[in-house]
């Protein structure tokens, strides 16, 4: 992966990995990872934590790497005055797994690089027609880690799986693919609603 040297916005698939890959290429002793450790979301008490280690001199460059599935809002607003004037050697940079989830504010004060790899091939390894509770089961289990906006392109890949085999969806089914669109963007778990929507699939070929 390649070496950072000014503030940027990392857009990356997995944040964990991202960082085994970016921390080797920095020096040990000039890096500082924050990150809450109880969940994937940056929180005010991260930013607090980003801005008192920001001001701590340095005679050498320092690396904060601000890492988050998805940051709080109060806690990007918290972080707006030092990206935009940052203290002398100090250098941010943003790992999330989501542009969406920053404020236009943040992403227009740093330059950004999408790293991401698309996950989700339009073809989906599930055969609709003919799958049972154990490929739900286990389908549901192999995308258990991947964020909403994965989740939401693993929704469409499903819907285009549909339409390429040739499954006519009336109305109300068609609902269920968009209703599971707008849950996820409202933070409800994928695992859920991926569980949701591929039940509603089974249902609807069990009755056929």
């Amino acid at each position: 992966m390649d070496i950072f040297n000014n503030s940027t916005i990392l857009i990356v698939n997995d944040i964990e990995e991202s960082l085994n890959l970016l921390l080797p290429n920095y020096p040990l002793h000039s890096i500082r990872v924050i990150k809450n450790e109880e969940k994937d979301e940056f929180q005010i008490a991260q930013a607090n934590q980003a801005i008192k280690e920001a001001y701590i001199a340095s005679n050498d460059t320092k690396y904060l790497f601000l890492c988050g599935a998805t940051f709080r809002v109060e806690a990007q607003n918290a972080l707006l005055k030092i990206l935009e004037e940052p203290p002398h050697n100090v250098v941010f940079i943003i790992l999330v797994s989501s542009k969406n989830s920053l404020l236009p504010t943040i992403y227009s004060r740093l330059p950004y690089k999408n790293l991401k790899k698309s996950i989700v091939k339009d073809d989906i390894a599930l055969d609709i027609k003919r799958m049972d509770l154990k490929d739900i089961y286990n389908f549901v289990k192999e995308n258990q880690r991947v964020t909403k906006y994965e989740a939401i392109s693993i929704v469409e890949s499903i819907l285009l799986k549909v339409n390429k085999e040739n499954i006519k969806l009336n109305k109300d089914e068609l609902d269920v693919f968009f209703k599971s669109i707008r849950l996820l963007e409202l933070n409800s778990k994928p695992s859920n609603i991926l569980t949701y929507l591929l039940l509603s699939i089974l249902e609807r070929e069990n009755n056929k």
